[in-house]
């Protein structure tokens, strides 16, 4: 989990904007350069979901922690609202926090 939960900083949060309560990760900067960058963030995001499915997430939940993959890639590619979507959405880190949540359901 530490290291989902590193990723996920990083991916979403790593950067703190000046001036402002806001950061923005990896996904973000990586979403201003065009095409490549959208699949960079992707790639990182599906390890998360991969390790998912490690920890036997079931299907309902993997297909929800798909669909935040799925905006934050469609979205994420649309040039500035891409980046202004990352600082708000953070799809890493809700996908974390829906793990996380499930592994306290299924260890009770």
């Amino acid at each position: 989990m530490e290291r989902l939960e590193w990723l996920a900083w990083f991916c979403d949060s790593a950067l703190r904007i000046p001036g402002t309560s806001r950061s923005i990760g990896a996904d973000g900067v990586l979403s201003l350069v065009p095409g490549v960058g959208t699949l960079a963030g992707t790639g990182l995001s599906l390890y998360v979901l991969g390790e998912a499915v490690r920890h036997g997430v079931p299907a309902r939940l993997l297909a929800r922690m798909g669909l935040n993959v799925a905006a934050d890639t469609a979205l994420g590619a649309v040039p500035v609202i891409g980046v202004l979507f990352d600082m708000a959405f953070k799809a890493n880190q809700r996908n974390l926090n829906l793990l996380r949540q499930h592994l306290v359901d299924t260890h009770r």
